[in-house]
């Protein structure tokens, strides 16, 4: 009896170390005081934890926090080059991933993999073997390594390890095959609610309770932040902002429906109007568009909008009021604080912001969009990545 009692709460101790780490991965800098409260623990505890944390090498003194009087309480933040964290961000065109150590400051290695998912039977395979190499290329200790957070497009079921939308895998568990495969803790997202949980953690939506944040690229998706947490509905697939038929384009959207906002406001959509419309333009200085390299031929169209190009700021502009039409009902619907620009085309910046705006003026309920703030990332195609780190670390210690 003795001896289990002994077991159990060394067991425990363990269990709270990696709480605090996780505290002080998304805080940077704690006294003690705030770190017990973040943990449910008493200071007395609390103390004796982060103790055996500094003589390990994990965690270090920071630092005297300022005081409104008394003592100075000290500081704690973590060596942050002690463990490190995978993460990879799938779409539909490429693959990238990073190893970084948990300041989130040192890349160890940053990696980018070509790779269509849509009707591709081998994706499961060549992300893999992708993940493979780049672990073995970065010579991380496996010891030091936390996890691999993956983001990935799609309805995804996240217990049953499997994406519904792309990266066919005959019933084979995606979390089960590549934690088998890299030998370390394997989680997976929708990576519409992964730019927002990079939001939430690192980015503009840290201080506010009530978040859209809207992921531009190749297809519209939306992450939500309700009440401070991030939400994905009873199954895991909410946020499919794509799939809201606003058009009766009769155009066929990958789901299958017609009409789709997917279907005119994506950023394959731009690339076609791009094409369609580029010799009919007068006022351009932009070159032909390459249909068969979408990632370079949006970012040739961003360069050429942002450099005042007539012909690509309209494309913008048209396709940005398309959006804001959708954002006009996530308002109505929810009535958020804040609505995030993120993703891949976020990358343009304000350019979206005074189509957006209008769109919203002209379809919303002014009382209803009044205190709604609509800002551009920061973090722009890196929220993804972010934010599968962010799920390595959400689930380290439970």
């Amino acid at each position: 009896m003795l001896f289990f009692r002994k077991d159990y709460g060394l067991g425990k101790d363990k269990i709270y170390k990696k709480k605090i780490i996780k505290q002080l991965y998304f805080n940077e800098i704690l006294s003690c005081t705030e770190i017990s409260e973040k943990i449910n623990k008493s200071i007395p505890f609390t103390t004796r934890i982060i103790d055996k944390l500094i003589e390990e090498g994990t965690v270090r003194i920071n630092g005297l926090a300022t005081s409104t009087g008394g003592r100075k309480p000290k500081t704690y933040s973590l060596v942050t080059q002690k463990m490190y964290v995978a993460a990879m961000a799938i779409d539909q065109v490429e693959t990238r991933m990073v190893i970084s150590d948990l300041g989130n400051s040192r890349i160890i290695i940053d990696e980018v993999l070509p790779l269509t998912l849509l009707d591709n039977d081998k994706a499961l395979k060549q992300i893999t073997h992708f993940a493979c190499s780049v672990l073995e290329k970065s010579n991380t200790c496996p010891d030091k390594l936390v996890g691999l957070g993956i983001s990935m497009p799609g309805f995804i079921n996240v217990k049953k390890g499997i994406n519904h939308s792309f990266i066919p895998t005959n019933g084979v568990n995606i979390v089960d095959h590549l934690s088998s495969a890299v030998n370390t803790p394997v989680y997976i997202g929708n990576d519409s609610s992964l730019v927002a949980l990079g939001e939430l953690r690192f980015g503009a939506a840290q201080n506010s309770k009530n978040v859209m944040t809207v992921n531009i690229g190749w297809g519209v998706g939306l992450g939500m932040i309700l009440k401070g947490q991030l939400f994905s509905g009873e199954n895991g697939y909410a946020g499919e902002l794509s799939h809201i038929p606003l058009f009766d384009n009769q155009k066929i959207c990958e789901c299958g429906k017609t009409g789709c906002l997917e279907t005119e406001a994506s950023l394959y959509s731009l690339i076609e109007k791009a094409k369609a419309r580029g010799g009919e333009e007068e006022v351009t200085t932009m070159e032909i568009i390459n249909l068969q390299k979408p990632k370079e031929t949006i970012y040739h169209i961003f360069k050429y909008a942002q450099k005042g190009d007539r012909f690509a700021i309209s494309l913008l502009s048209e396709m940005g009021y398309k959006i804001g039409r959708g954002l006009a009902i996530l308002i109505h619907l929810m009535n958020p604080e804040l609505i995030i620009l993120s993703g891949i085309g976020a990358q343009v910046g304000r350019l979206w912001e005074a189509p957006m705006q209008q769109a919203i003026n002209e379809h919303c309920i002014p009382k209803l969009s009044e205190n709604t703030q609509l800002v551009v990332s920061d973090l722009k195609d890196r929220a993804a990545l972010i934010g599968a780190a962010s799920l390595v670390m959400d689930n380290y210690g439970k």
